[in-house]
């Protein structure tokens, strides 16, 4: 097998080209045979309902190479049930799960020389997108669909890796509106936080932490990835009709009692956070990335976790435990992992 000529443990997270990207359409009311292309470009209409009216989704998902040399999946089928999700709130088509998750192996296994090398710190990222293709200038569903998933091979989200980061909280942005899309993962939500993010890398700040949309009481999320806070042997994370779903909290969470904490999720008013010993971010892209410092930029108030820049312990038991898992260096007990043949 030809291995690409990349720098392995300098990736970032950013874009480069593989081999192949399979899709898949919708059309007639079934979904059609998975084809696979090298061509990373995709022709459609120009009045595509996906490009008018927003109609699509899409997931985030990584494939890592063991210890054993094995590649490893990690939760594609959560990933599949949030996948469907997404599309009956976008009343797009929903992929089967099976119809999914082999269109993920088949991705992987394509580009299987892209996977980095164990012990580099770096990933196979892939990235499902579905479409609604259908030609249309009212606004209205597409009836025909189609799902794109390309991989790309990646280091770590934040150039710091896992060290813990400065974030702000700012009540001049919500991150989804009550009601809204905020539960499934599409564009939209992401694109409507640019400006925000933007203002926030400005001010020296890695990111921001949102509050909810309704009262502005409640922590809500950071950035694009979920919140947790540790106290008393507590994991504590929110809970809220408008925050995604993270699988990677998800899995945390389990970890955690796993490793004999309490699991809490709710309500987590502002004033709370100043009883954390602990804080950070979770999602796909970093997994665990620790807070060090909250700054609430319209009332002057500071949140500090940390003094010496290094991650609280609770908070690198699970990341340790949870990249363990997906590198095959401890047991899979939870059956987390497809292993690609």
């Amino acid at each position: 097998m030809n291995t690409p000529d990349l720098n392995w443990s300098d990736l970032t997270f950013s874009y480069t080209p593989t081999d192949y990207n399979v899709r898949c359409t919708f059309k007639d009311g079934k979904w059609g045979d998975i084809e696979v292309t090298d061509s990373p470009y995709l022709q459609m209409h120009m009045s595509a309902v996906c490009l008018h009216y927003g109609q699509e989704s899409f997931e985030g998902l990584k494939a890592f190479r063991g210890k054993d040399g094995k590649i490893r999946i990690f939760r594609m089928d959560e990933n599949a049930k949030r996948f469907i999700r997404s599309a009956e709130r976008m009343l797009m088509a929903p992929m089967p799960v099976d119809l999914f998750c082999e269109m993920v192996k088949k991705v992987v296994k394509l580009n299987e020389r892209f996977v980095p090398p164990y012990g580099t710190g770096a990933s196979l990222y892939i990235r499902p997108l579905e479409i609604g293709i259908t030609p249309k200038v009212g606004v209205s569903s597409a009836s025909e669909f189609m799902v794109i998933m390309f991989v790309t091979p990646v280091g770590p989200y934040f150039k710091t890796g896992f060290k813990p980061m400065k974030v702000c909280i700012t009540r001049d942005y919500d991150r989804v509106a009550p009601k809204g899309t905020g539960s499934i993962k599409v564009g939209g939500n992401y694109g409507a936080s640019l400006l925000a993010g933007e203002k926030a890398h400005d001010l020296g700040y890695s990111n921001i932490l949102y509050l909810d949309p309704k009262e502005k009481k409640y922590i809500d999320e950071c950035g694009a990835a979920n919140f947790f806070g540790i106290k008393d042997n507590t994991y504590v994370t929110p809970s809220s009709e408008s925050i995604l779903p993270s699988i990677t909290n998800m899995s945390l969470q389990e970890i955690a009692k796993d490793l004999g904490l309490k699991v809490e999720k709710r309500n987590i008013p502002l004033e709370e956070v100043d009883t954390f010993e602990e804080a950070g971010a979770c999602g796909t892209a970093a997994v665990i990335s620790p807070i060090a410092e909250i700054d609430d930029l319209d009332t002057g108030k500071s949140y500090i976790f940390t003094k010496n820049n290094e991650a609280g312990p609770i908070s690198t038991k699970l990341y340790e435990t949870i990249r363990a898992i997906q590198y095959g260096e401890a047991p899979d007990e939870h059956n987390w992992c497809v292993i690609v043949d």
